[in-house]
């Protein structure tokens, strides 16, 4: 069987247009209910746990690397999901080639004291790239084994001198109906949302994405800037940013608006924390051969395998509440 034919979605699949917008009228009546106290939304944020001390340089230099087979170059760029060219895993190394990447700029404003409108190579300017092999983890269960080249988030967020009222970052995709034909949809709120805690985006092992296997990043992986936090689930490696806030508030996120039961704002990887509809406790590992999509399913780790980095931002949090 083909690549092709093994990323095709069977018809009994596909939800219908109509049950999709009742589910998501249901969910939205859901979220706008005070007394459900859903896990993840702005109105109920946990408390800040106490300070610890931060991953040691060992310990961050060992989450740089792995052992690991590396997905090869053809599945990493053909098997994605980027939903602004739609929801099929093949579609995107398709349709994304429509993207316009060059000029990019990106906005920073909010809480800090120097925003402004800066290009993209402004924004990168005197920072060295670097290769970094982090595995990516999305939540339907599969992951990948990729070498990213980026540079550190923290590094281009401390050049807007972020204040003390910034306690969260909030990121946004474009959403260009003309390059995007996933926009046009009503699949998500467009335009996709993204954010995370202050601390954990200053950490070093949170970065920022300019390509990968050496090469600059492909359309259909977030060209020309995407966020990776490898401790986290895929979904919150937002694609093609164009602004940063700094926000005094949790920022709303756009699977956790769609559906706030199932996908929480901190989303890290938690085996011990079910999906409502399957077992997040094994994933299925891109295989590294031609014969083969998938590899055997292999046992999911605390945090991805980043627990002795990053546990301590999450000390005396309830993570099963706040999932």
């Amino acid at each position: 069987m083909s690549l092709r034919d093994a990323l095709r979605i069977p018809a009994s699949e596909i939800t219908e247009e109509s049950v999709w917008h009742d589910r998501r009228r249901l969910l939205a009546a859901l979220a706008a209910s005070p007394a459900l106290g859903l896990a993840g939304c702005a109105e109920a944020e946990p408390t800040p746990p106490p300070r610890r001390p931060a991953a040691t340089p060992a310990q961050v230099r060992a989450g740089f690397a792995t052992r690991e087979e590396l997905t090869r170059y053809a599945d990493v760029t053909t098997y994605n999901n980027f939903y602004e060219f739609g929801t099929g895993k093949a579609d995107p190394s398709r349709a994304a080639r429509t993207l316009r990447t060059a000029p990019w700029s990106v906005r920073v404003d909010g809480e800090c004291e120097k925003p402004g409108t800066v290009p993209l190579e402004d924004l990168l300017r005197g920072l060295s790239p670097e290769e970094r092999i982090y595995r990516l983890r999305c939540v339907e269960g599969w992951s990948m084994v990729i070498p990213w080249l980026g540079v550190p988030l923290a590094a281009v967020l401390e050049r807007f001198r972020p204040t003390s009222k910034a306690k969260y970052v909030a990121f946004t995709s474009l959403a260009d109906p003309r390059q995007m034909p996933g926009v046009r949809l009503p699949v998500l709120d467009w335009p996709y949302r993204e954010g995370l805690r202050m601390d954990e985006a200053m950490h070093p092992l949170a970065f920022l994405v300019t390509g990968l296997y050496g090469k600059p990043l492909p359309q259909q992986n977030g060209a020309p800037l995407r966020l990776v936090v490898p401790w986290k689930y895929g979904f919150k490696g937002i694609k093609s940013i164009v602004a940063i806030r700094f926000v005094a508030r949790m920022p709303p996120t756009s699977w956790n608006m769609a559906a706030p039961e199932e996908y929480g704002f901190f989303s890290n990887v938690n085996p011990d924390v079910d999906h409502p509809r399957w077992s997040q406790r094994t994933e299925r590992r891109i295989a590294g051969s031609a014969s083969k999509l998938f590899a055997e399913r292999i046992p999911t780790r605390m945090f991805n395998g980043y627990a002795e980095q990053v546990a301590s931002l999450y000390a005396g949090m309830d993570l099963r509440r706040w999932f």
